[in-house]
């Protein structure tokens, strides 16, 4: 989802994102947290830092490409991705 304004950058909900929902957290000014309107999750700036950061894990082969497999007991291998390979 790009973002709106320049200026901070606006953290994704992370129970959200996991769910391939894109939505931007909230910020109350009040109780110093970041919170989403579609589901319950709140949590200070460090707590969403953190969780963004486990969600990361599903999307870290986005750029890789998966070599060619050998037995079934290997384990798979991964090279990054050149521009014009296929």
């Amino acid at each position: 989802m790009a973002q709106a304004k320049k200026g901070k950058l606006n953290f994704r909900c992370p129970v959200c994102f996991e769910r391939d929902l894109d939505i931007d957290m909230f910020y109350d000014e009040g109780k110093k947290e970041y919170y989403c309107i579609r589901c319950c999750f709140h949590g200070s700036e460090a707590e969403v830092e953190h969780w963004n950061e486990l969600c990361k894990k599903k999307y870290g082969h986005l750029a890789d490409r998966l070599e060619p497999m050998g037995a079934d007991n290997e384990p798979l291998k991964f090279h990054p991705y050149k521009k014009g390979e296929l």
